[in-house]
């Protein structure tokens, strides 16, 4: 099944501002919030891909490319991302609970950083992280997994990303009481006030650690390396970015791990050379070949083909093979290579094809005399981009 517009699910305009978008996602949310339809499984789903499109459009660099690419340019890869659902409530809880503010509905729809089930969210989330990867034509053109390593900041194995040196070194934060908030109620003309806000004596956690981990001086993560596995789609282009969910920089203290976003970069072809969909090769060929017709053997993405060149060939004549081009990204759209003839001229000539070239040139039929049959040179460049 398709996935559904974005822009659509939040019931907003491709031009909405930042604002509107948040906004936009707060209404829905809170129409489908699972506190406000227990059991309804159908408003879940809409809850999670209200979600999905938030999370895609409230962040700049994923919102152009998803108007530029749509749900290609944006679909996650490997473990993690959403992916039609990867993402459980309580990673949306955790990561988009702050939309609902500190207000009535807020406190009672798990708003801040509270979790569905009361429980606080452990740590800072981690940063993204931006890699190229460079791919070539027939990787591009056949779709490809890639294992690369990353260096950047994964969770402290020996306290569990927690920070502390043992179970005991762990306390609950005597200023909220294990809460993550301070209520202050203040008295004004209009009655008594209730504000709440994060503790910070505890920055909202909970909870305050009285004994470091000597790993990772109680930050809970280590800078090392992983090894990711990506999925890229066939026909993907340069400058594409993929969002790959939670395989960024670990969290501090136990909290949610950023993204991994990864550019796409074309290797040059040494024959070939991409425009969109379509693949376009310069076929050299000497005076004869072109005058009495061969057969020739051309590069393509996918190995080499043959080809014949019918007598009389005129320089710049573009031949093309249907659907030896790359694929649209999730789409069964595919392009066509483009082969344009260019006739190779002597350069160096000894005196006896001299005199033979001079003898022909009087022939009537060296002439140049096009027919009407004959393309311009402006509608081969037409033909060749169409």
């Amino acid at each position: 099944m398709s996935k559904r517009d974005y822009y659509e699910i939040l019931g907003v305009s491709k031009g909405a501002s930042a604002d509107e978008i948040k906004k936009a996602y707060r209404k829905v949310a809170m129409q489908y919030h699972p506190d406000r339809n227990p059991g309804d499984k159908a408003a879940e789903e809409k809850f999670k891909e209200a979600a999905e499109a938030y999370e895609i459009l409230s962040d700049a660099d994923k919102k152009a490319q998803y108007d530029r690419y749509g749900h290609a340019g944006v679909s996650g890869a490997g473990r993690g991302g959403f992916s039609g659902g990867g993402m459980n409530m309580e990673d949306i809880f955790s990561q988009f609970g702050d939309i609902f503010g500190d207000d009535i509905f807020g406190n009672f729809f798990g708003g801040g950083q509270r979790s569905r089930g009361g429980q606080r969210t452990r740590g800072v989330r981690g940063s993204n992280l931006r890699v190229k990867l460079k791919l070539t034509y027939e990787e591009i053109a056949k779709g490809v997994t890639k294992n690369i390593k990353v260096k950047k900041y994964v969770g402290c194995t020996t306290c569990g990303g927690s920070g502390a040196k043992d179970k005991g070194s762990m306390q609950t934060c005597g200023t909220c009481g294990g809460s993550g908030q301070v209520r202050r109620v203040q008295n004004t003309f209009l009655g008594q006030m209730q504000t709440v806000t994060t503790c910070p004596t505890c920055n909202g956690e909970g909870t305050t650690v009285t004994a470091k981990c000597t790993s990772c001086k109680g930050d809970g993560r280590v800078y090392g390396e992983e090894t990711v596995s990506i999925d890229i789609p066939a026909g993907v282009q340069e400058g594409m970015q993929m969002n790959i969910s939670g395989r960024g920089n670990a969290g501090e203290r136990g909290g949610m791990p950023g993204d991994l976003i990864v550019l796409i970069e074309e290797e040059a072809h040494k024959e070939l050379h991409r425009e969109g969909l379509n693949v376009a090769y310069e076929l050299h060929l000497s005076f004869t070949d072109a005058v009495f017709g061969t057969q020739v053997e051309v590069p393509t993405i996918d190995g080499r083909a043959k080809i014949k060149i019918p007598a009389g060939t005129q320089s710049g004549k573009i031949f093309r093979l249907k659907g030896k081009g790359f694929p649209a990204v999730n789409a069964y759209e595919k392009g066509d290579q483009l082969i344009q003839v260019s006739v190779w001229t002597p350069q160096h000539l000894s005196a006896d094809e001299k005199a033979l070239l001079e003898k022909l040139s009087n022939s009537p039929n060296f002439k140049p005399h096009p027919d009407k049959n004959d393309k311009g040179f402006f509608d081969k460049i037409k033909e060749m981009f169409s």
